[in-house]
Order: C-alpha cells, then sequence, then structure tokens
C-alpha cells in the first residue's frame, strides 16, 4: 500500500502546483488588473480600451512606427516621435489616464505635487514591478537597479559611498587616462584624412573602458571583454521582453531562454574568475585588500558582519557589477553624444564653452578644482539631459494600497512619469521648451521644482548621477580643448527609444584639430 500512498501523495502535489499556478496565472492576467481598472475608475481615470492580453501594445506600435519614420532634419521637438501614444491618450483622456502594457495596467502621472509625493513620500512600497525584475533577471539580476525594499535599501547604502567624496574622486585618473586614448584615437584619425566620425562609437569605447577601470581597476581587460559580452546579452534580452511572461515561464524551454542563460554563465564565470582571484591573493596573504577599486570594495562588505542583517553575496555582487556596468555607460555615452551633437549645431555656445576650459585649464585637463567653475559647461549638459534625458520614462509600482494626492492607488498599479514630456512642455519650461537654451540653467536652482528629473529624484535617484557628471565634464572640457565640432551633411536627426534614448543612425560630425592653445 505504501506505493500507492506515495503515487497519491505526488498526484496531490502535482495537482496543487497545477492548480496554483493556474490561480496565479489568472490572477496575474486578468482579476488583478480588472480590480485596478475599476477601482481608478470609480475616481475618473480612465484611458484607451486594452486587448485580451496584449493590452495597448498593439495601438504603441503602430503609432511609433508610424511617428518614427527615417529622420531628417534637426528639431529638438521630439515627443511626438518617441511618446506619440502619450500625446495622444493625454489630449483625449487628459492628464491622467491609464494604459495597458501587456496586462501591466500603468496610470500616466504629470502632476507636479504627485510626482513630488511619489519620489520623496513612498520610496520602500514602490519600485520595479514584477515584470521588468522578470525581464531583467538574466541581465542584471537584483542588483540595486532593480532592487525593492528592504533589499534596495540595504544594497543602496552599500555602494553609495563608493560613488561619493574621496571615492568618487579616486576615480578622476581613470577618466583622464582613459580620455586621453581617445583624444589620441581622433588625431590619428585625422591624420589618416578622415574627418567625419561617428562620435557616438568613440564615447561609448571610453565610458566602457572608464567604467571597467573603475569596477575592475588592473582587470579592466578583461571587464572590458565582460561588457562586451553584456552588450549582447542586453539585446538579447530586449528581443526576450517582447513575449509574454507568465508565472512559470522561465522554467520553459525556449531558444530565448537557452541563449540568454547561456550567456549569462558565461558573463558570471569571467566574473568568478576575477573575484576568485581577489579572494586568493588575500588569503595566501599577498594583499591585504580586495582593491581599492568598486569590485574590492563590495568584496571588503561582503566579510563584514552588519547589525541589520543583511549580507552581499556572490550573486549580489555579481548582479552589482552587471548593473554598473550598463548604467555607468550606457547613459553617459549618450548624454556626451547629445551633448555634442547640440553643440555642433550651436557654434556659438561651443565656442563659449571651449573659452571657458581655456580660461581655466589652458589645454591641460581640468582639475577637480576646475570641475565646479566650469559654469557654462554645467549649463550646456543640463540643456542636453532635459532636451535628450537618457532615461525618458520613470516607472514606479505600487507594493501597497497608498495615497497620493487626491487618489486611491491600489496595490499592483503601475505609475509613469512620462520625463521627456515633462522636459519638453511649454507649460513648465516656456515657448522656447523644444529649443537649445543653455542660458536656462544659469541659476543654480533653475531646475528645482520645475519636473527637471534626468536622474529622477528622491531617495532612489540614480546613485551614479554624481560620478556621470563629474566624468561628462572630464571628457567634454578635454575634448573641446583640443578640437572643434560641426555637424555632418550626412547625419540624420532621428531620436529613438531602446531603453534609453539613443540616435537610430548614430551623430556625425565633422572634426577639426584646434592649432592654438593658448
Amino acid at each position: 500500500m505504501d506505493w500507492i500512498t506515495m503515487v497519491s501523495t505526488l498526484l496531490a502535489l502535482f495537482s496543487y502546483f497545477i492548480l496554483k499556478i493556474a490561480y496565479q496565472t489568472l490572477s496575474f492576467y486578468w482579476l488583478t488588473p480588472r480590480r485596478i481598472q475599476k477601482t481608478m475608475a470609480k475616481q475618473g481615470v480612465c484611458g484607451p480600451q486594452p486587448r485580451f492580453l496584449t493590452g495597448n501594445l498593439p495601438e504603441m506600435a503602430a503609432l511609433l512606427s508610424k511617428a518614427a519614420g527615417g529622420g531628417g532634419e534637426i528639431s529638438h521637438d521630439i515627443v511626438p516621435r518617441v511618446l506619440p501614444h502619450y500625446l495622444l491618450w493625454s489630449k483625449i483622456f487628459g492628464k491622467r489616464f491609464i494604459f495597458w502594457n501587456g496586462v501591466e495596467p500603468r496610470m500616466c502621472l504629470t502632476e507636479p505635487e504627485m510626482i513630488k509625493e511619489l519620489l520623496t513620500k513612498h520610496t520602500m512600497v514602490t519600485g520595479k514591478s514584477w515584470q521588468q525584475q522578470q525581464g531583467s533577471r538574466h541581465f542584471v539580476g537584483q542588483g540595486l537597479l532593480m532592487a525593492n525594499g528592504q533589499d534596495w535599501y540595504h544594497q543602496r547604502h552599500i555602494v553609495q559611498p563608493a560613488l561619493m567624496g574621496e571615492k568618487l574622486k579616486s576615480f578622476y585618473g581613470f577618466m583622464v587616462e582613459s580620455t586621453k586614448t581617445i583624444l589620441e584615437a581622433l588625431e590619428k584619425s585625422l591624420e589618416t584624412g578622415e574627418t567625419e566620425v561617428e562620435i557616438g562609437e568613440y564615447m561609448t569605447r571610453l565610458t566602457a573602458d572608464i567604467i571597467s577601470r573603475t569596477e575592475f581597476d588592473t582587470n579592466f581587460e578583461k571587464g572590458k571583454r565582460i561588457f562586451e559580452m553584456l552588450t549582447n546579452l542586453q539585446s538579447l534580452v530586449a528581443r526576450a521582453s517582447r513575449h509574454l511572461w507568465f508565472p512559470g515561464s522561465r522554467f520553459l524551454p525556449s531558444k530565448y531562454n537557452r541563449e540568454i542563460k547561456s550567456m549569462k554563465k558565461e558573463v558570471e564565470r569571467q566574473l568568478m574568475e576575477i573575484i576568485q582571484s581577489r579572494k586568493d591573493r588575500v588569503e595566501v596573504g599577498r594583499s591585504s585588500s580586495y582593491g581599492n577599486d568598486m569590485l574590492g570594495m563590495l568584496l571588503e562588505e561582503m566579510q563584514k558582519k552588519r547589525s541589520d542583517g543583511f549580507s552581499l553575496n556572490l550573486q549580489i555582487i555579481m548582479d552589482e557589477c552587471k548593473t554598473f556596468f550598463f548604467a555607468g555607460h550606457d547613459t553617459t555615452a549618450r548624454l556626451l553624444t547629445w551633448t555634442l551633437m547640440l553643440l555642433a549645431t550651436n557654434p556659438h555656445w561651443q565656442e563659449k564653452v571651449r573659452a571657458e576650459v581655456q580660461d581655466l585649464c589652458h589645454g591641460g585637463p581640468p582639475s577637480l578644482d576646475h570641475l565646479s567653475k566650469l559654469s557654462l559647461l554645467n549649463m550646456v549638459i543640463n540643456e542636453s539631459l532635459r532636451l535628450y534625458p537618457p532615461a525618458t520614462l520613470l516607472p514606479r509600482m505600487a507594493f501597497e494600497d497608498i495615497k497620493l494626492g487626491d487618489l486611491h492607488i491600489p496595490k499592483g498599479l503601475s505609475l509613469w512619469i512620462p520625463v521627456i514630456a515633462l522636459h519638453h512642455s511649454k507649460e513648465i519650461w516656456g515657448d522656447d521648451a523644444n529649443e537649445f537654451n543653455p542660458q536656462r540653467f544659469a541659476s543654480r536652482s533653475a531646475g528645482a521644482g520645475r519636473h527637471f528629473l534626468p536622474f529622477a529624484a528622491g531617495p532612489r535617484n540614480c546613485v551614479g548621477q554624481l560620478f556621470a557628471q563629474m566624468e561628462a565634464k572630464i571628457i567634454l572640457a578635454m575634448l573641446l580643448s583640443k578640437f572643434s565640432f560641426a555637424i555632418s551633411q550626412t547625419y540624420r536627426h532621428a531620436p529613438e527609444l531602446v531603453l534609453i534614448l539613443r540616435p537610430k543612425y548614430g551623430v556625425q560630425l565633422h572634426v577639426t584639430k584646434i592649432q592654438s592653445q593658448t
């Protein structure tokens, strides 16, 4: 009878598992979304009618396809191109509306006080949605970018000191040396007669080199190989994200799952080689520390017994390394690329910034003391971040019912802040909102209270904000002191949103070496 009992038990467990998955799937795809829809409709918040499973994704895809086109003349009025669905639905339904990203309901949030309240008051009960986490679990995993609640809080307090104060200043040398390499590459290109370059490629190589040195120091060559694999992994994850997610889907065999898991395994194998070499050096007494870079800092933290009970493990360390590779190079590369495009098309401002750099730096790299004095350059960078913010959207999901302004926000509703639309709003910035005018940031408080959110806001703002700003100032100052830039006639202005805002066809610039240095 024992085998009969065993079979019955197994059948019962199997039935329970199947029923649980069925209920989770039904709840995920139907019960929870409909509950949220009814709750918001009672408060007067409606939106376009969703289709079963796909929501409003087909409409969004059609609108984006129609708006994108092939690019052409330079116009900074880019919201109709990258967020045509936002413009359409906000005209029909007003500032508050709900649309459906598949089965995930998202409420558009553009009201100043509500945004401020969400980003400052509800940090611990809002964060990345299940869909976002599932889509990136094989890419950046549970690193700081995707962590929520207490996990996010602890990781933030461990990582943040590495990107502030004296530790941040210690990265200055890496940034200068890497930039010198790119200056030499540009000079060689000019010597061969190639005066036109796709500047985005140079900026991507440069920021990847800097983040590799920052994370791995002496292992930065291996770091660059990891970066290349992560770039491929990012592409695979982006393709896989087009497929519907449902509970248990990650266990199903598929081409995407196999490729992604294989690539993830290879990335983490390479990371473990670097980590193990650090641990071996300390264990055999060849070194008293794990290193002065970010990886070394994380390994030091892993050895500590924290009073809050949180502890790092090797998986979280690898996820943090992957997170900073992605967030630490791609966004800054796009910021630099868009800024150089803007300076190339506004030669008056390019000359003004160059004169400021020459006056302070006399042809050499800016010192740490110089960075805060480069006020014109800072104004240009802020205006670039306003017109072309790398992170164009800011999503937050409510993990419990919250009160936001006059609205009751039910658990499971994602709040969607269209940063780029706010940055281009004439109501907020004036009639010249779609024009390049760095003068609007002449006052240090110019962006305060005006929906200027290039690095988000509140406790969950970008932890690498100071790192990115320091890096951008050093690179742009060194480039402008050696070269002048003009836009090429081959340049096609076609901003597109692929996780971050990037130029679809690159940015082609004519580069001229500055002969006289005074």
